[in-house]
């Protein structure tokens, strides 16, 4: 989360090394930390033990459930927490919420399905999360910039 609010800044953004806002990447960092390893991390072995199983098909059926239900109830919370960790009213918070998430949930769908269906596919569940976190990187760095824009 930290390497992706590093690039989102530098690379996308273009800030510099003096307008680098640290706060903001120990944030994504502790968000990382806190949130979204424990929470992913969890999701994958709920997952495995909803659909045990390596096949083609329960691969796809992993992948249709992580993208059909968990994806969008956690971007649901990641974007807002976000907005709350950066100080924004409840209002701003939803107005944004209501502005980014639908086209979060989009770029969700160009990168992760084809990821997903191939770490359930051929990754065993250990390994799971540093596969995911490994693609995460560049999916954090669009969040990271989704997710503070304002």
């Amino acid at each position: 989360m930290g390497l992706g609010d590093l690039i989102s800044q530098q690379l996308v953004e273009r800030r510099g090394l003096q307008e680098h806002q640290t706060r903001r990447t120990w944030t994504m960092v502790c968000l990382g930390c806190g949130f979204v390893g424990p929470v992913v991390g969890g999701w994958y072995k709920v997952l495995d033990r909803l659909i045990p199983g390596t096949t083609k098909l329960d691969a796809l059926k992993k992948m249709l459930l992580d993208q059909g239900a968990f994806a969008p109830c956690f971007l649901g919370c990641f974007l807002p927490l976000v907005g709350t960790l950066n100080g924004l009213s409840a209002q701003d918070n939803w107005a944004k919420l209501q502005r980014d998430y639908p086209d979060a949930l989009i770029t969700n769908y160009y990168l992760w399905p084809a990821v997903q269906l191939a770490n359930f596919y051929l990754v065993p569940l250990h390994y799971r999360l540093a596969v995911v976190q490994c693609v995460a990187v560049i999916w954090n760095s669009y969040l990271s910039w989704k997710a503070h824009q304002l």
